[in-house]
């Protein structure tokens, strides 16, 4: 075992991570009818925040830790209280969660879906957190949203956008605040069919996972339904750093547009690889060739450069948002660390204040309790607008924002530039849609 994988106490004490076995957590800290996993029964509460602290979505990792770190600082009373101020519901006063002090613990998701169970599943067990939270990777979040149903905890997703989420592989103890593929789609086929026409051929490269599959497929449905062709997709390895050789077939493919199914590291790689190929500055079927990057983060953008110019792409949040919540999260993020958060770090805050909300609203810590409040439940206050958490599938539905490379940054975080907040009605489907179907909710789990 890695010393990646150790569990940390931030500042508290140090756990050790559980073997590799994968059963269902058998500790519990209340022995009545009515008890559940980690009940907490002194003076603190241990939230679990599991990241991704070495592999290609590390910086999603690190500042998805910091956000959590600072949301914890705010529950307890500390710094200016970030966006609880501009929460629409009022229940957090800076005392904890009912009262409780907030602790937590960090895990190493190694963006592996093995190495991120175990690390959940020490945290519970080992750690006594009652609710995990975290992850830049589809696969981890479905691995571990998994484990979390069986042990009977509430699992708070991080940086998720695979359709399968809160699709096939949904839970009745998992939340997504995060969008998802088909919104990408749905709120970027206006803009590109506005900006590029209805007449495009289009090749799709796609990181090798569910993630990669749902936006592939999310992507290539909304831009047909406009008039597109899609002349090949293929398949890239999550671990791939060079993509060369994936680039140079598509100057042989009659097709006109990129479309890059990557995100983190490998987004930064393969956009680089094509723009080192000359794709931008080709002519295919009496057209400039364009690139599209589906999914877009501020940190992607930093590690781009310049060769983000003008691509366009969709995102969750961006710190640029001139909404009350948005600028008091950006100010107190930027007090604290220096600099603007990322989106990652945006919906990992924002999870961690809902979670905590949700129980304040519950008065209770059990996992069914505090489920039955997410439900259904509408807010404002938190970035991205009116939000409701579908009582279906657990999703968020909110408003999206497609962005684009600026031409001329004024620094390092200022890559990217918002040019439709699509509304939340354009990216909305009906619970069982054809790219969610297959899998069912199920039941809550209190696991004691």
């Amino acid at each position: 075992m890695s010393k990646t994988d150790v569990t940390r106490r931030g500042m508290l004490k140090t756990g050790a991570v559980a073997g590799a076995g994968l059963a269902v957590p058998t500790i519990f800290t209340a022995q009545s009818a009515h008890a559940f996993t980690n009940e907490p029964t002194g003076g603190t509460v241990t939230l679990g925040f599991n990241v991704p602290q070495t592999g290609p979505y590390a910086d999603e990792g690190a500042d998805e830790l910091r956000a959590y770190q600072l949301a914890v600082e705010h529950l307890n009373g500390g710094g200016d209280g970030g966006m609880m101020p501009t929460f629409s519901s009022k229940e957090l006063q800076g005392n904890g969660i009912l009262g409780k002090k907030v602790e937590y613990v960090t895990g190493d998701t190694q963006t592996k879906s093995d190495a991120a169970r175990a690390s959940a599943k020490s945290m519970i067990e080992k750690d006594g957190a009652i609710m995990i939270t975290g992850g830049s990777s589809s696969g981890v979040a479905v691995a571990v949203q998994a484990l979390c149903q069986e042990a009977g905890v509430i699992f708070m997703a991080g940086l998720t956008h695979s359709n399968d989420t809160t699709g096939k592989d949904k839970r009745a103890n998992g939340f997504r605040h995060f969008f998802n593929s088909y919104m990408s789609g749905a709120a970027l086929a206006p803009v590109l069919a506005n900006a590029y026409g209805t007449d495009r051929k289009a090749y799709h490269l796609t990181a090798d996972y569910n993630w990669g599959y749902t936006t592939e497929e999310a992507v290539k449905s909304s831009t047909e339904a406009m008039g597109w062709e899609t002349v090949a997709a293929v398949k890239t390895p999550l671990t791939q750093t060079d993509f060369s050789s994936y680039i140079a077939p598509v100057l042989q493919s009659g097709a006109d547009t990129l479309v890059l199914n990557h995100y983190g590291g490998n987004m930064v790689n393969s956009l680089t690889n094509a723009v080192q190929f000359g794709l931008r500055d080709k002519q295919v079927n009496g057209k400039d060739f364009q690139i599209i990057v589906p999914l877009y983060s501020r940190l992607m953008a930093k590690g781009a450069g310049a060769n983000v110019k003008g691509i366009f792409g969709s995102t969750n949040w961006h710190w640029s948002l001139q909404d009350e919540g948005s600028k008091a999260f950006v100010r107190s993020f930027g007090t604290k660390y220096g600099f603007p958060p990322s989106q990652a770090a945006h919906t990992c805050y924002v999870q961690t204040l809902l979670y905590a909300d949700a129980v304040q609203r519950a008065g209770s810590f059990a996992p069914c309790a505090v489920a039955e409040a997410l439900e259904g439940f509408e807010f404002d206050g938190l970035g991205n607008g009116k939000t409701l958490y579908r009582a279906d599938d657990h999703q968020c539905f909110k408003d999206v924002l497609v962005v684009k490379g600026k031409e001329n940054p004024t620094s390092e975080f200022d890559l990217l530039e918002i040019v439709e907040v699509t509304p939340a009605d354009q990216v909305t489907y009906a619970p069982d849609h054809p790219q969610f179907s297959g899998g069912a909710l199920g039941t809550c789990n209190n696991g004691a």
